[in-house]
């Protein structure tokens, strides 16, 4: 009976240990929401210098929000290359709403983002001055940083021209 006890304990804390390593890697791959304040889209367009990446812009309470991310997690996956930024134009309080509508379509590993301005239209403006708010609205950054601005729903077949165009 006794030389049983440490095959048990041992088999017990590598049980335990290896379950404390698999949620912190878990935690480690999935992005933070960050604060989206005047100067984040400087940040996110400085840290991508010559790659190309997509910018969604959305909210949980946009009807066709949830389509556009599905489509783009799906891309995601197949193209893991593809840099998917996600800055959604709810409130700081609305970010735990975020990151788990982000995790549903299988973008939790994409950099999140949410607006933390109490003015929310100088973020738009900032973003880009000619967008009133409308949802969602994709925003195309090539190698080169020029700029194309989508809003309303991308069709997948845009979406995948655009991949093939930019992503290697």
């Amino acid at each position: 009976m006794l030389r049983h006890y440490p095959t048990r304990l041992s088999r017990a804390i590598f049980l335990l240990l290896s379950c404390m390593l698999l949620s912190a890697a878990a935690r480690a791959v999935e992005e933070p929401v960050r604060p989206f304040v005047a100067g984040s889209l400087q940040k996110i367009v400085g840290e991508r210098q010559g790659r190309p990446f997509i910018l969604a812009l959305w909210s949980v309470s946009c009807t066709h929000c949830p389509e556009e991310l599905k489509t783009l997690g799906r891309l995601k996956q197949a193209n893991p290359a593809l840099d998917v930024v996600l800055v959604s134009t709810d409130d700081a309080e609305d970010a735990p709403r975020v990151r788990e509508l982000a995790r549903r379509f299988g973008l939790a590993t994409a950099p999140q983002w949410v607006f933390a301005d109490a003015a929310p239209e100088r973020l738009r403006f900032e973003i880009d001055r000619k967008w009133y708010g409308e949802l969602p609205r994709t925003m195309f950054f090539d190698r080169k940083h020029q700029v194309e601005a989508v809003s309303g729903l991308v069709s997948q077949e845009r979406l995948a021209r655009w991949i093939g165009e930019n992503v290697r």
